[in-house]
């Protein structure tokens, strides 16, 4: 039951990773270079001659020639690697340790590296079964055989030097293109904005029943498996296990919490049933946050970002802007987000899962509440977070969440008072 969570837990370690990429095109670069040689083996080169345009290489110059893309590839992908480190470096002191998982899963900078390393291990495989013919003699008991280049795999060879080349300036305006704050936002933002999107759209399918959670009662504790941040809770899994047992499971930890092994994470009713021992591995716990499941990530991102460009050493007006219209377009859609129901019922109409959810106010605490203080100490992000606001409120339908709004407005507008006195 517990493997759907695994799975979560896997892949978001992959996408996470500097490694994955970089691998899976080095080991396609292996086996091209097999598959190739393969063919040069099978068709012979009779049929360089039907196309005089292609020149056949001897076994000296196909070895140069590999030696020399070999080498240059395994060079360049070391620049590279040394540049990605450099950039990391910069976005953690200037931006914020957190935000470096954004550039480690940057697929630009991993693809970049994997072209170069699967460049040098074709080149590797091919230069391996390049043979002339006194170096065959030897090992066919003295009898001479015809030397073996094969030129389909040259071919390749020259194509990925070729693609090399256009990968090295595009890794270069890559860089310089990462790095500018203003695209660093902006990815956030829009990583936030998409993923507001999918959830409205799986959440409006799920549908609320417009009943409130019952209060939380005794029940028999399942404590965490680990200790770290819960990435993603498998909630269909804690669905059916419920309606299996005939019990009520209320979740204590949603995405984005901190969980301490062998404190409880979930509650159990009736108590006393030792099946459910096994209910805490349907939680995903990592040694870090993520979005996987918690909108409030990247909303945190963003606020990271404004405070730090608002610090004294920085002062830097202009980015917490940007993270506020970011800030701003992303309450405009999570005020149209339907919730999701906080009871999950089973077939039969019976209370099976209590989950607690994340609202309005939750969000707009996390990208205004939080950046408040920090906003209302400049002359110019303050009245750009109370003009973003104005805007937000204009967009919002829900009265509830208006009424949120507006006193938010007003903490915002009595900080700057009691600053300018």
């Amino acid at each position: 039951m517990w493997l759907k969570a695994r799975a979560l837990e896997l892949i978001e370690d992959i996408r996470g990773s500097y490694w994955f990429v970089p691998s899976l095109l080095a080991m396609l670069g292996f086996a091209a270079g097999l598959g190739l040689v393969y063919l040069d083996a099978v068709f012979g080169d009779a049929w360089l001659g039907r196309f005089e345009w292609f020149y056949g290489s001897r076994p000296d110059g196909a070895r140069s020639l590999l030696s020399t893309v070999a080498g240059s590839t395994i060079t360049v992908a070391g620049v590279v690697f040394s540049i990605t480190l450099a950039a990391v470096t910069y976005a953690s002191g200037q931006y914020g340790p957190r935000l470096l998982s954004n550039f480690v899963r940057d697929r630009g900078n991993q693809a970049t590296l994997g072209v170069f390393i699967g460049t040098f291990l074709y080149c590797l495989v091919v230069l391996r079964t390049i043979r002339s013919a006194e170096e065959t003699s030897a090992d066919t008991g003295g009898a001479v055989r015809e030397a073996f280049v094969p030129h389909i795999a040259m071919f390749g060879a020259l194509a990925l030097a070729v693609a090399s080349i256009g990968v090295l300036i595009y890794f270069v305006h890559h860089v310089t293109d990462a790095i500018h704050i203003n695209n660093v936002i902006a990815r956030i933002g829009h990583s936030l904005l998409a993923d507001i999107a999918g959830r409205s759209g799986e959440e409006a399918a799920t549908g609320n029943d417009g009943v409130e959670a019952p209060p939380l009662q005794q029940g028999s504790p399942v404590a965490a498996t680990r200790t770290g941040y819960v990435e993603a809770l498998d909630e269909g899994a804690l669905l059916t296990i419920a309606a299996e047992r005939d019990a009520v499971i209320t979740v204590l930890a949603v995405p984005g919490d901190f969980v301490h092994r062998g404190r409880p994470v979930l509650l159990i009713e009736p108590a006393g049933d030792s099946e459910f021992d096994g209910c805490g591995e349907l939680f995903s716990v990592s040694r870090k946050r993520s979005a996987l499941q918690d909108l409030r990530f990247p909303i945190d991102e963003l606020v990271e970002l404004a405070a730090r460009a608002l610090s004294p050493g920085i002062n830097d007006p202009f980015t917490a802007i940007a993270c506020i219209d970011w800030l701003g377009a992303a309450l405009m859609d999570l005020s149209k987000m339907p919730v999701k129901p906080t009871i999950l019922r089973d077939g039969s109409g019976h209370v099976r899962v209590v989950v607690p959810r994340l609202g309005f106010a939750d969000f707009l605490q996390s990208a205004v509440g939080q950046l408040r203080p920090y906003a209302v100490e400049d002359p110019n992000t303050g009245p750009h977070l109370l003009h973003t606001l104005g805007k937000v409120g204009d967009a919002l339908t829900d009265p509830r969440h208006k009424a949120l709004l507006d006193a938010e407005r007003v903490h915002v507008e009595r900080a700057m008072e009691q600053k300018e006195n």
